[in-house]
């Protein structure tokens, strides 16, 4: 006879603002609306990520909403922080850690970033600094990403930050009115230490 294992109970309240070696990450507030409409609202920036350019209204809302979580208590829930340079206070970006199963206790990081700022590493900075969150703090056994294929910037962040590429998926989806495909990515717990 197997033996019952009790559910871990399983949250993530983080200390904020998150250090890493250049950047702060923290939750994003009302007085970021400006900068984020400042990337969010570019056609550039939203080409290969899952919603269009934003407007002011959209990013007010979401504001008040999704981006107003700072923990995560359940599967289900997502956290987005704002990525601020630590020596000029400007945001740069920001960044997605969702917990996707408590049984399977997997996870998916995102990130979009202001084009101005590409080039310094700090998508990977900020990045790898949501996996140590996942991993580490919430516990996950897995984390994903999953990009369109013609990304290539964003997939040169996956593999910098030692993430595997597990599929390819051929015209997967319907996506802004075409085909595309997908690419899927993935770390384990067991592979962190080594990319930490």
């Amino acid at each position: 006879m197997s033996a019952v294992v009790a559910p871990r109970q399983l949250e993530l309240r983080p200390s904020y603002p998150i250090r890493t070696e250049r950047l702060l990450l923290r939750p994003l507030t009302a007085g970021d609306a400006g900068a984020l409409l400042d990337y969010r609202s570019r056609p550039d920036v939203c080409r290969y990520v899952p919603f269009e350019p934003m407007d002011a209204r959209t990013i007010s809302e979401r504001l008040a909403t999704y981006w107003a979580a700072t923990v995560l208590t359940d599967a289900g829930q997502g956290i987005t922080l704002g990525v601020e340079h630590a020596e000029t206070g400007e945001l740069v970006g920001d960044v997605l850690l969702y917990w996707i199963s408590r049984e399977h206790l997997s996870g998916e990081i995102g990130y979009v970033f202001h084009p101005g700022h590409a080039g310094h590493g700090y998508a990977t900075e900020a990045a790898r600094a949501m996996l140590r969150l996942g991993f580490e703090d919430l516990g996950l056994h897995r984390i994903t990403a999953r990009i369109d294929e013609r990304n290539d910037a964003s997939a040169a962040v996956l593999r910098r930050l030692g993430m595997r590429q597990e599929a390819r998926l051929v015209e997967n989806e319907m996506f802004k009115g075409e085909w595309t495909t997908e690419l899927d990515f993935a770390m384990l717990a067991s592979e962190w230490p080594a990319h930490r």
